[in-house]
């Protein structure tokens, strides 16, 4: 059956289920019996997913989110009655699963939106702290849950969690694993966004659909300011902004931008 722009749509037991409307490509974890916890096959076909958004120049704005009632449950840890199983080497696990998708997410040169639908915890909960933007359900709740097993948090949480909450506010739930409702996580900051959960799916892709109208290739320099702002001082930042700012100027969209600003029309940008 077409989708909304006439590509055939993706078997529906696919564990990752890869679905384009216009310029908004959505990947959708589709393990929905397991809350979606991430395997070795879904983790490599998410990783191939997001590095062939990056290649797609008609991909303006990338989406993950997940079947059922949970974004993401992390890493599968062998549950009764499935064939998820962990390596001695949960190391090396980290290295081949992990770092290609938190990666491949943050070196997007488009907006990344986490849809984030229902439960997410621990890599669950990174996969959503590497994009750009979180959007929730009214009916999600998070946790960094790794210390309820004996682990450290990993794929990036003691990255992104300090940044999104401060030093503080990441221990104690990264020691403590609490749960956090979606109304806590609006009031901390952890998601920008909460939708009804009826209307959950229409509301994402709307939202998705006006990130994708922005000027992406000038979004894309932000997101690589902002990201570079905790890593040097105010001089090496500001020489990086000269630099993109001169970089964005040469786009179309900026010509674009300011026909209809001084025409007082709305832009119509097209990400070149």
């Amino acid at each position: 059956m077409p989708n909304a722009i006439g590509l055939e749509s993706p078997a529906p037991d696919a564990v990752l289920q890869v679905q384009r409307t216009g310029p908004v490509t959505t990947l959708i974890l589709n393990r929905p019996a397991l809350l979606n916890a991430i395997d070795r096959d879904l983790a490599l076909r998410l990783a191939d997913a997001i590095a062939t958004a990056a290649k797609d120049t008609e991909c303006r704005c990338l989406v993950i989110t997940g079947s059922g009632r949970a974004f993401c449950a992390g890493q599968a840890l062998g549950a009764a009655g499935t064939t998820d199983a962990l390596p001695a080497d949960i190391g090396g696990l980290i290295r081949e699963r992990y770092f290609p998708i938190i990666h491949g997410l943050q070196q997007l040169q488009v907006p990344v939106l986490a849809a984030v639908n229902g439960l997410t915890v621990g890599a669950g909960l990174s996969l959503a702290l590497a994009a750009d933007i979180r959007i929730a359900s009214e009916e999600s709740w998070f946790s960094c849950s790794f210390a309820q097993v004996g682990l450290v948090p990993d794929a990036g949480a003691t990255y992104f969690l300090p940044r999104l909450l401060g030093p503080g506010r990441a221990l104690y739930y990264a020691m403590t694993g609490d749960r956090i409702s979606a109304r806590t996580a609006l009031d901390l900051g952890l998601v920008t966004t909460l939708f009804p959960a009826a209307s959950f799916r229409e509301e994402s892709l709307a939202f998705a659909q006006r990130l994708a109208a922005g000027p992406t290739r000038a979004l894309g320099m932000t997101k690589l300011a902002l990201r570079r702002a905790h890593e040097v001082g105010l001089n090496e930042q500001m020489e990086l902004e000269a630099r993109l700012q001169q970089s964005a100027s040469e786009t179309d969209d900026f010509v674009e931008g300011l026909r209809a600003f001084r025409e007082k029309e709305l832009p119509s940008f097209q990400g070149h």
